[in-house]
């Protein structure tokens, strides 16, 4: 059997870690490889700027390199925060989720929405998608204008979530990614009261990892 399927939570709060635990647990398959949900000490409390996403690149890279056993990485934070710089150190398949999770939403709509944290994180996703070439697939996206923390942990959080995603729905999107990997937890909630595919990037990136694994 293959090491295991490494899931890096690149800010320091233990919340969205557990968040992540829990919208993997589905993908623990009896005989398939390990799911490791890691939380990087050195990493902001939570990723909310371009100077924020920066400084987890070299961390992230160094805990890569440490980790000569695992599988296959899932960055998890829909910034993709250092996705090339460790993609340059590991010999395994390392995945981001915002990269993940858009080509999981094209595969299920025409075009899709994102559910962003907040305003300054739109101008970064929307770098990612253009260097991907798929801003022509993009609908809208839209911030909560909320912390990492609070779409962990907010009493407020699913109401805020319906409400924008209500939203992309209204400007013509099929599919809605959540544009933040604190985000997870809401998912089969939200997909409910929106009645279209409500994509989690970090299972997307994990579901990716897992095809690449058991194909050998």
């Amino acid at each position: 059997m293959s090491g295991p399927i490494v899931v890096i939570n690149p800010n320091s709060n233990q919340a969205v870690t557990d968040g992540l635990k829990d919208a993997l647990a589905a993908f623990d398959l009896p005989g398939g490889p390990d799911i490791e949900c890691l939380t990087l000490a050195e990493g902001p409390f939570g990723i909310e700027s371009q100077l924020d996403s920066d400084s987890v690149v070299l961390p992230l890279a160094k805990l890569v390199q440490s980790r000569p056993d695992a599988g296959a990485f899932v960055i998890a934070c829909y910034s993709d925060p250092g996705l090339d710089a460790c993609r340059s150190v590991a010999p395994q398949p390392v995945f981001g989720i915002q990269e993940s999770g858009v080509l999981t939403a094209m595969a299920r709509a025409d075009r899709f929405g994102v559910i962003a944290i907040a305003e300054a994180s739109v101008q970064r996703h929307r770098r990612t998608m253009a260097r991907m070439q798929v801003l022509d697939r993009l609908a809208c996206e839209i911030p909560l204008n909320m912390s990492v923390d609070e779409t962990a942990r907010g009493t407020g959080t699913f109401d805020r979530l319906v409400a924008v995603g209500t939203a992309l729905k209204e400007q013509g999107a099929g599919a809605v990614i959540l544009g933040c990997a604190g985000m997870a937890r809401h998912r089969p909630g939200l997909e409910a009261k929106l009645n279209i595919p409500v994509i989690d990037p970090t299972q997307a990136a994990v579901a990716m990892a897992l095809g690449a694994l058991l194909a050998g």
